[in-house]
């Protein structure tokens, strides 16, 4: 059993370690994941051994506290909470400002009243400071609730460290006033005086003031990193209009049943998933594939919930409910890799344990070495000691991995690469090898039959057996051939005793004859005679072609050969994964001269005539070699290979997600988009080094300097103020550099075509006049790839060439035109 909880009170990585320790003690619990950035838990537990409310119980123990995990209730929270820290910054900014007007302005030569000023006002100078700082403090009162809570609780935190450093500021404050009333009273003008200067009302109130504006940042930074699921969400049409006794009848979208007739009008949103049974449109998959241009469909075609319908009117039979679509897999999954950590984050997880007591331990040192080896005033070792406290930062610590895994995570939905956990991102990042299945990944996976070689048969009778024996498959070949033989206009038989040999083709029986359909392998295991199409076998395998054997009662009657071309992109994305020194294998069940055919066309290395289950045994030979593997496949008959490889990535329609055998799902069938992939993993990798550099750098440098530890050398000592400040800003700066994922940009293969567009200047003699440069831009310009202008002046041409032209065509083409090329430059 796997749940997700909403956790309330959690303030830094303090904290998700601490509810991270007290989950994991419980007996039956498998795995725990504490998410500091999203204010959740996603528990693996034994059901027979635990439940809910031994959980949520525990939370409570631990000082927090915990529910069932409600998005719509999640949401509205996350939306009041920023709303509330507005609130409270904007109210303790209007006592802040005139409690550091009157404490720290005189020192800038900034005037105050005469009431607050000279030695007989020293008490309502104190007192009017004490009574801007109090509401301060009770308007910020949840650190101090959170905070020695916490403690008590023996699981102090960054409230905890916050709260005492104000606490200790305040006290010693009002302390301070006591002695000045003492001294005032017994005639000590000099005495009352030097406590007046030892006031720290300002800094109490600006340590809270700052941390809450960082807070505040934070939590509105927190909140764009959510922004892609936010988006996803409200993709979702929150109505339907389906078909009852013939009558269209407008429902919640939670009343769609499987198997309602669904009507989508042109301009509206598909409700579910389903498949089209009447009309036909064109539908914008953007914001599921996130393939720019729209995919026309008809009759039986799948579509996916939350696309628009763009031009048309359809009837759509539901597949899917509203909470079983392709969009909300795509929401719960990078939800759930939102949640995960990666292996990177687990020495940031083990210091945030430990992370409080440790600085808490250095403040009280620092205290103690300076009023004792120091020989500092007690003035001077409680600056020191809050500006520890107030300085160290969990919170960046925490944040440093949550926050780019979410924004990187959602910037994968919304490009349509799907990530299942922030640990698949990390060793996607560190792949040396990738298996590439051919069909449907490499090629369109759509084959097309191509020619058709009779053997002692008429050409007719030969696609009537042929026909007869593919109909009962649905393997992608069998489909392509009974389509060609269907256009051909050519009735076909029903096959009787059909079988399927797996990895070798089909077997039936007609009319008292054994029919056999299949690949070398299977008309040898029959021993069918091949020598006489020995030879144009190979030469149709060495050209890329499949060869489909076809024999009657043992002897071989025809070939049909079908072909399955390379998707656009292959090529590029193949060379693309080579300038990353990834080690590309071809992995495929055709013959070996048919896959050696395009692994010498891509200049890749090809395992060839491999059975599905055998699949999984190539990828573990790899492995044993030391390589860190990643499979591509189409998520359904490779799965056993997805499962074994450390990085299974599935290419799917969108509609049939394998997210069981896959680790990374890309929502259109582009191997474009497995190099997009690996270069996301490598930014987001990148990012979280960023982040944990930072934090740790931060808090390394920051405590020592607050501790006054290079005082003595250099002079360096910092104001408690000034360490809250930095302190807030660490987290904003750590959240604010995770936020730049979203401008993450894959380079597709029409921005590498853009990049590579070649220019060049033809050197052109002849021409005379605006008549002959016209002739020549003509010319030019009617070649597929080039646009030209001419310059007449200098006797030249200027090119852009889009695609590789050779310089013989534009020659040729100047040369047609009557006019002479002197050359290239």
């Amino acid at each position: 059993m796997k749940e997700k909880y909403d956790v309330i009170g959690m303030s830094c990585s303090a904290c998700s370690a601490h509810i991270d320790k007290a989950i994991r003690h419980l007996d039956g619990v498998v795995d725990v994941n504490v998410n500091l950035l999203s204010n959740s838990m996603v528990v693996e537990y034994d059901e027979d051994q635990l439940n809910q409310a031994s959980i949520i119980q525990a939370v409570e123990n631990a000082g927090y506290k915990a529910a069932l995990e409600n998005n719509s209730v999640t949401s509205k929270q996350q939306e009041e909470n920023v709303d509330h820290k507005k609130r409270s910054l904007i109210l303790s900014f209007v006592f802040l400002i005139p409690l550091f007007y009157i404490s720290m302005g005189h020192m800038m030569g900034a005037p105050l009243p005469s009431l607050l000023t000279d030695h007989e006002n020293m008490m309502v100078f104190a007192l009017t400071q004490l009574f801007l700082t109090l509401p301060i403090m009770y308007i910020n009162r949840g650190y101090f609730q959170r905070g020695f809570q916490a403690l008590l609780h023996k699981s102090p935190n960054m409230d905890t460290l916050i709260a005492m450093g104000s606490s200790a500021a305040a006290i010693y404050s009002i302390y301070a006033i006591f002695m000045m009333g003492y001294d005032l009273g017994h005639g000590d003008m000099s005495g009352a005086h030097q406590y007046m200067m030892q006031l720290y009302f300002e800094s109490a109130g600006m340590i809270l003031t700052l941390i809450s504006l960082g807070k505040y940042l934070e939590s509105r930074s927190k909140k764009k990193t959510t922004q892609a699921i936010e988006k996803l969400m409200n993709l979702m049409p929150s109505v339907a209009t389906i078909l009852v006794d013939g009558q269209e009848k407008v429902v919640d979208i939670q009343d769609v049943k499987i198997g309602d007739i669904v009507v989508v009008k042109s301009g509206q949103s598909i409700p579910v998933d389903g498949v089209i049974v009447k009309g036909q449109t064109s539908i914008d998959e953007s914001m599921i594939t996130g393939e720019s241009l729209p995919v026309d469909k008809g009759f039986h075609d799948q579509v996916i919930g939350a696309t628009m319908n763009v031009d048309g009117y359809i009837h759509v039979q539901a597949t899917h409910t509203s909470g079983d679509t392709t969009l909300s897999q795509i929401i719960a999954l990078v939800e759930d890799a939102s949640s995960s950590k990666a292996p990177i984050a687990k020495l940031a997880d083990q210091i945030s344990g430990i992370f409080v007591p440790i600085v808490m331990s250095i403040s009280l040192l620092t205290f103690i070495a300076w009023m004792t080896l120091g020989g500092q005033t007690f003035h001077f070792a409680l600056t020191c000691a809050i500006a520890v406290l107030v300085i160290s930062c969990p919170c960046a610590l925490g944040l440093a991995t949550p926050t780019a895994i979410m924004v990187g995570t959602g910037k994968g939905a919304q490009l349509g690469i799907l990530i299942k956990s922030a640990e698949n991102l990390e060793l996607l990042s560190k792949a040396k090898s990738i298996v590439l299945d051919k069909t449907g990944t490499m090629t369109k996976g759509k084959p097309q039959v191509t020619e058709v070689y009779p053997i002692d048969i008429d050409k007719t009778d030969l696609l009537k057996i042929a026909g007869s024996l593919e109909s009962a498959s649905q393997h992608p070949i069998a489909k392509a051939i009974v389509s060609y033989i269907q256009s051909q206009n050519i009735d076909f038989q029903t096959i009787e005793n059909f079988e399927m040999l797996q990895g070798k083709g089909l077997k039936g029986k007609q009319n008292e004859h054994i029919f056999l359909s299949g690949n070398q392998r299977l008309m040898e295991e029959n021993q069918v005679d091949l020598s006489d199409v020995h030879q144009l076998a190979s030469e149709l395998a060495m050209a890329g072609k499949t060869p489909l054997y076809y024999a009657r009662d043992g002897m071989i009657i025809g070939l049909i050969v079908v072909s399955d071309v390379l998707k656009e992109t292959t090529k590029e994305a193949i060379q693309q994964l080579k300038h990353k020194g990834l080690s590309i294998y071809m992995l495929t069940g055709d013959n070996a001269l048919t896959a050696k055919a395009i692994g010498k066309q891509l200049d890749i290395e090809v395992i060839a005539e491999v059975l599905p289950q055998d699949k999984e045994k190539h990828i573990r030979d790899l492995q044993s070699k030391g390589e860190r593997v990643i499979m591509v496949g189409d998520g359904i008959n490779d799965a056993p290979a997805l499962m074994r490889a450390d990085i299974g990535i599935a290419m799917t329609s969108g509609t049939d997600i394998a997210m069981d055998s896959a680790d990374i799902v890309l929502m259109k069938n582009d191997l474009q988009d497995v190099v997009n992939a690996i270069d996301l993993s490598h930014a987001v990798i990148k990012n979280i080094k960023e982040n944990l550099f930072w934090a740790f750098f931060y808090n390394v440098i920051g405590i020592p300097i607050a501790a006054g530890v290079f005082y003595p050398f250099l002079g360096w000592l910092l104001d408690p103020m000034f360490g809250a400040a930095a302190m807030s800003l660490s987290s904003v700066f750590v959240v604010s550099n995770a936020l730049r994922l979203r401008f993450f940009k894959p380079k597709t293969k029409r921005e590498k075509t853009e990049e590579k567009m070649m220019k060049k200047k033809m050197n052109i003699e002849g021409m005379m006049c605006a008549h002959c440069q016209a002739h020549v831009e003509k010319a030019l310009n009617g070649i597929d790839g080039v646009k030209a202008e001419v310059d007449l002046k200098n006797n030249c041409a200027y090119l852009e060439l889009s695609q590789d032209v050779a310089e013989a065509t534009l020659t040729k083409a100047v040369e047609d035109a009557g006019y002479t090329v002197k050359g290239f430059e």
